[in-house]
């Protein structure tokens, strides 16, 4: 058996799904195991673009189990576009599982995070609006509606209905909204509930099985570490836990069952919405990076926030995920600097630290201390091997190793599939 966790390491769109998809070839299930449409992933393959949010990028990679694990929130109205939209590329969707146990938003969960969001004012999250943080807190309230009850049309109106009443109380009198009609949505519901009934499966039974017979297996997170809701940035987080850990919760396996952990890792950083952001840049340079790496939201579209490289972020993320390797994409967007700067402590009232502080106050504080190297110009999108790298780059690839305390066993220098190259084999 082997097993491998896809994590974000940052503040997720560090191409997780270019990197899944890479090593999804070798693989025969491949599995989400958190979050919902609130986080998005690009893949190009074979000259064609793929945009995911709820699917597994292994499916682009033909006869793969691809499951959605009980640890998601699932739109089905956007699940099933996104069916339909993989059928118009002419995608098969026939191995795809979806957990019984799994989630169900609701339109009431989209209309109180969006009333939410607004009532908070400059307070604000940066949510996507749709829906996730209310599903997961109705999740956590247990009141939510789970996909086995959505199947179930005498469950799913008893559950809907009540859910609906206490909601609209909320909607109204709190947030003087307009209230929503349950017998609309119940109508609705049941439709889309016949269009996904036959995907859905015990799917933690099906990893077992798939286990048991040594398949291989990749894990694949949404968004990153500093937006997990334990080990993030609180609370400019998301509802759920994309660090290694989640996998056992939501995909509903045991710890046992993890080989290894590889980190993906932006050779700069981003962010997307409010929060803390120390090695934030703005000028020439972050417009000039934002350009080239097309740093632009995959679900909403929103200019992403430029940052240098953090190796406090990064040594982070090893330790609550227990990080074996990293994968480092978009090198190639660094090309052209004169020199590139990565971060190696903060300096909070005086005082350097090298680890990543829980408190809001205190990273509001950071001034990052860099170590600078020297750039490199030279065009490394047709690179065959790691050693075709230009001297500047391998030096900037040993100082992150370094910082961070662990190998890269993957780099990318562009977005195809033959633009990633395998240093060390994972899988």
């Amino acid at each position: 058996m082997q097993t491998v966790v896809v994590v974000g390491t940052q503040w997720g769109d560090e191409g997780k799904g270019k990197i899944t998809d890479y090593i999804a070839e070798k693989a025969e299930v491949i599995v989400r195991y958190q979050g919902g449409n609130n986080a998005g992933h690009t893949i190009v393959n074979d000259g064609k673009t793929y945009k995911l949010h709820l699917i597994p990028s292994g499916v682009i990679n033909g006869n793969k189990l691809c499951i959605i694990g009980n640890g998601m929130v699932i739109d089905p109205q956007a699940l099933i576009k996104e069916i339909d939209y993989l059928h118009d590329l002419d995608i098969s969707t026939e191995n795809l599982k979806i957990s019984e146990s799994a989630h169900v938003i609701l339109p009431y969960h989209k209309v109180i995070d969006e009333l939410s969001e607004k009532k908070r004012g400059a307070e604000k999250i940066g949510t996507t609006k749709k829906g996730i943080g209310p599903a997961y807190m109705d999740k956590a309230a247990r009141c939510g509606i789970r996909i086995v009850d959505l199947l179930d049309e005498e469950v799913f109106k008893e559950k809907l209905y009540t859910n609906i009443e206490d909601k609209n109380q909320l909607i109204q009198k709190y947030y003087g909204a307009e209230p929503l009609d349950a017998d609309t949505i119940y109508a609705e519901y049941v439709k889309y509930a016949k269009r996904i009934r036959d995907y859905v499966a015990n799917t933690s039974v099906l990893l077992e099985e798939a286990m048991e017979e040594d398949k291989k297996v990749i894990f694949e997170g949404a968004q990153g570490t500093l937006l997990d809701l334990d080990h993030g940035t609180y609370p400019f987080v998301t509802a759920s836990n994309p660090v290694a850990g989640g996998v056992c919760i939501g995909a509903g396996v045991g710890p046992s069952k993890v080989n290894k952990v590889l980190g993906v890792v932006k050779a700069y950083s981003t962010r997307v919405g409010d929060g803390p952001f120390p090695t934030e840049i703005e000028g020439e340079t972050a417009e000039r990076i934002r350009e080239i790496g097309k740093e632009y939201g995959t679900t909403t579209g929103r200019p992403r926030r430029i940052g240098w490289i953090d190796t406090v972020i990064l040594r982070h993320a090893k330790r609550v995920s227990g990080l074996d390797y990293m994968a480092i994409t978009l090198l190639d967007v660094l090309s052209g600097l004169d020199t590139i700067k990565i971060c190696t402590g903060y300096q909070i009232d005086g005082e350097i630290v090298s680890h990543f502080p829980a408190s809001i106050k205190q990273l509001k504080k950071c001034q990052p201390v860099y170590k600078e190297v020297k750039g490199w110009k030279e065009d490394i999108t047709g690179i065959k091997s790691f050693d075709d790298l230009p001297q500047e780059a391998k030096d900037f690839i040993k100082e992150v190793e370094k910082e961070v305390g662990i190998k890269a066993s993957i780099i990318s220098v562009g977005p195809k599939r033959e633009q990633t190259k395998e240093v060390i084999e994972i899988i």
